[in-house]
């Protein structure tokens, strides 16, 4: 309004101070559209994070999950080596300032069962559900479950005292961990979890969970897809299923995250045109990759997994790392490139 109000005014004036005045004008719009642009530009990069791998400060964790709830990211993990009497649990806004956090379950001693083995705490999978969280943990080979009406807790079975979900014996020659809680657009739970015995054997099993999250309905189901060992986790794109795991020796660098397709949370599978998507790499930057999990943050799915850290050690230590996850145009997940930072849209105010 103000610069037209100068060219009114100047309207009976000469030809050349109406010139001079709209030339004043069309400069001041060029620098006002200036000034937006830069401004809308650095209010996005104030927006972004600048997120360094490995988190953390290259804290000794893997298996990791992730949930978000009022503003907060909420990691969980196994503390390495081999897992801790606890999870690791770390609180985030922007994935650069950490605090972390100690819930009261599961823990070693409440987790155990006249079958438990000697495994810690390990390989957590949280899922939210109708304003309550649900948890799947192994301890002791076993699978115990869990809710909480917050991420951190209190925690509490869903089962009686020291009664697993899936017993350590439950399928014999096999190896119950790895347990990953998937709830389709219908609203129907899933559990996955298996792993094999002396790094050869993996299996992957699925049941079905009834509305209590922790009653299976029907048997479990052999499900296992091509080139599998350890580490389900099912991601769900334009109507089709992806089953991710990880294949390989957890101790080494043959260790590495594939995927298969299907059209059913159960399958049967094709293994994935581009799989594996994340394995070592020559310069080493990244060895070992596995057991991971997918978040999305303004549509943009990211992945999280733990890498090795080599040393000459008798334990394997590992590090959580977060890469972007894309898909090509023909559905297939493309390989994922590791990079020391990325710019990351937490999405939480």
């Amino acid at each position: 309004m103000k610069n037209n109000f100068l060219l009114t005014v100047a309207a009976p004036s000469t030809k050349l101070n109406v010139e001079r005045l709209q030339r004043g004008v069309i400069s001041t719009t060029k620098y006002f559209f200036l000034v937006l642009v830069l401004l809308i530009t650095g209010l996005t990069k104030s927006a972004s994070q600048t997120v360094h791998n490995p988190l953390f400060g290259g804290f000794y964790a893997a298996d990791p999950t992730i949930i978000r709830y009022h503003g907060y990211y909420y990691i969980y993990a196994t503390i390495d080596p081999w897992g801790g009497d606890e999870l690791a649990v770390f609180q985030t806004r922007d994935f650069i300032h950490f605090k972390q956090k100690h819930i009261n379950w599961p823990n070693k001693k409440s987790c155990t069962s006249a079958n438990s083995g000697d495994a810690k705490v390990w390989a957590p999978s949280v899922v939210e559900r109708r304003g309550k969280f649900y948890m799947y943990v192994s301890v002791g080979s076993e699978i115990w479950a869990g809710v909480s009406d917050h991420p951190l807790g209190p925690w509490k079975s869903l089962l009686p005292e020291h009664i697993p979900l899936v017993s350590r014996n439950y399928m014999p020659g096999y190896h119950m961990i790895d347990a990953e809680c998937f709830i389709d657009d219908d609203g129907i739970a899933y559990l996955y979890w298996g792993s094999g015995l002396n790094w050869v054997n993996g299996k992957c099993f699925c049941v079905k969970l009834k509305e209590d999250m922790h009653s299976f309905d029907g048997k479990p189901a052999d499900i296992t897809p091509p080139n599998y060992f350890e580490a389900p986790f099912m991601l769900k794109h334009e109507g089709k299923y992806y089953l991710m795991y990880s294949n390989g020796k957890a101790i080494d660098s043959t260790y590495n995250i594939r995927y298969s397709i299907g059209k059913t949370p159960m399958g049967p599978w094709i293994e994935g045109h581009s799989s594996p998507v994340i394995q070592t790499t020559g310069d080493r930057k990244v060895y070992g990759p596995g057991h991971h999990t997918v978040f999305r943050v303004k549509g943009q799915a990211y992945i999280l997994y733990h890498k090795i850290f080599p040393q000459e050690k008798q334990y394997v230590l590992r590090q959580l790392c977060i890469d972007s996850l894309n898909f090509d145009d023909h559905g297939n997940i493309e390989k994922v490139k590791f990079h020391d930072s990325i710019r990351l849209m937490p999405n939480v105010q």
